[in-house]
């Protein structure tokens, strides 16, 4: 027999964000699988769907595979969620898709809120590609190439960071020589008390190393420079000369040239000024 594994993406802060597909499959299903029974227990009361609930999590999700196997080999359905968001993203939970696959049972994804998604959507950064970080480890060779893969990626990035440590990752980003980089800081993502705070890297660490941060944190970085290259000029010219025509003053092109070439204001202030001065050029 087979059975079907839902993979539900649940809301990250505002219930109102719950999809009506993920009520309907979480209201059915014979078993939902979750990181924290005790939080998701909570939102499944609010649901009114009464289900049984089994703990997956990364420390017992090796041990949870074979119980699972067993509940979809009997044709039965199961749901992983996390504890907010879409699971397996920087969660619990690859290990179970991924045995799920392999005994060739069903694996449906019900699309739900994702943190990473909803920071890069109001980030203002290019998002046609982007690389996610998922949280910095917090000490060692690890991190040490942590910072090296955002050093060099040349696309917008995101990351996840625990708000006590926010502003010591933010400082040590500056210190590595990332602290021109165009950031955005979301905190509380969908809360009551959600924002997003934009600035350079180094702006940044100065802002939250002086106030006590809460809430769940995602930062999105503007596109850098694989290699520390400088972007080719003409590129630059010509997207800002684009700007320009559609009536960006010349504070909004060095913004723009500041976000999604990683320049520094100094550099791309000097380039919105010779488009100003030299437009058809």
């Amino acid at each position: 027999m087979t059975g079907t594994l839902y993979v539900v993406g649940t809301p990250i802060g505002n219930l109102d964000d719950m999809p009506r597909r993920a009520v309907r499959i979480l209201r059915s299903v014979d078993v939902c699988y979750a990181e924290d029974t005790r939080r998701t227990g909570t939102l499944l009361a609010r649901l009114e769907a009464n289900v049984r609930l089994r703990s997956l999590h990364r420390h017992n999700e090796r041990a949870r595979v074979d119980e699972l196997l067993g509940v979809l080999a009997a044709g039965r359905s199961a749901a992983l969620v996390s504890d907010a968001g879409t699971p397996t993203i920087s969660d619990p939970g690859c290990r179970a898709v991924a045995a799920a696959r392999e005994a060739g049972q069903e694996v449906l994804a019900i699309p739900g809120p994702s943190a990473v998604l909803a920071a890069l959507s109001v980030s203002g950064f290019p998002a046609d590609r982007f690389l996610f970080l998922g949280f910095a480890p917090r000490r060692g060779g690890e991190r040490s190439a942590w910072i090296d893969d955002l050093r060099g990626c040349a696309d917008t990035a995101v990351a996840f960071e625990a708000p006590g440590r926010l502003a010591a990752l933010l400082d040590e980003l500056t210190k590595a020589g990332l602290g021109e980089r165009a950031a955005v800081v979301c905190r509380e993502l969908t809360k009551l008390h959600e924002e997003s705070t934009a600035g350079s890297v180094r702006a940044l660490a100065s802002v939250f190393a002086a106030r006590e941060v809460r809430g769940e944190v995602t930062i999105v970085f503007g596109s850098g420079t694989a290699g520390n290259e400088a972007p080719d000029l003409a590129v630059l010219m010509e997207e800002a000369r684009h700007w320009s025509r559609d009536g960006l003053r010349r504070r909004e092109i060095a913004d723009r040239l500041a976000a999604e070439f990683g320049l520094s204001r100094n550099e791309a202030y000097r380039v919105s000024l010779q488009v100003q001065e030299a437009p058809s050029e």
